[in-house]
Parts: structure tokens; sequence; C-alpha cells
């Protein structure tokens, strides 16, 4: 599987604290390795479908990740907050 980070994703993270970031790598990675059947979705972490190929993790209710998730590829989108994330689908989706 390939996996890629858009620009508008590296920009969402960017101007997070420290530890928020961290979190979002960490849940990056949990992810991967549950697409890739490594390991199972861990308790406290939502994976959730949105639309036809777009996917969201969220662990809690305020930080989430978008992703869009097409046979062998995976782009990682977006991450922040419920409202950043309902404007962006809004607007692209």
């Amino acid at each position: 599987m390939r996996y890629r980070f858009k620009n508008s994703f590296d920009k969402s993270i960017k101007s997070l604290p420290l530890k928020q970031k961290e979190k979002i790598k960490k849940a990056c990675v949990e992810i991967i390795d549950v697409l890739e059947g490594r390991k199972e979705l861990r308790k406290g972490l939502r994976f959730k479908r949105l639309c036809e190929d777009i996917y969201e993790i969220s662990e809690g209710m305020k930080l989430r990740i978008i992703f869009s998730w097409k046979r062998d590829s995976i782009t990682f989108i977006l991450a922040g907050s419920h409202d950043k994330i309902k404007k962006f689908l809004k607007e692209n989706v």
C-alpha cells in the first residue's frame, strides 16, 4: 500500500501544539497498521467512513484526521477539530 500526505495535511498540523502533533502522528501510524492487517483497531480510536472513499479517524472529540482510501493508496488530507473537518468536507466533497 502507498501512503501520501497532502500539503493541506501538513499545513493543518503546522500550527498545532507539539502534544497534538504527536497524537496525530501516532493515530496515522496506528491506522496504517490496522489497514495493513498488523494490528486491530484499539479502543479509543474511532474509524469511520464519511463518504465514498473519504474516511475519518479520531481520538476523542477534539482531534480528527480525514484521509482518502482507494484500493492500494491512502492519502492523508487534513487534521483538526470537528468544525474544521466539517467545513472542509462541506466545501470539497
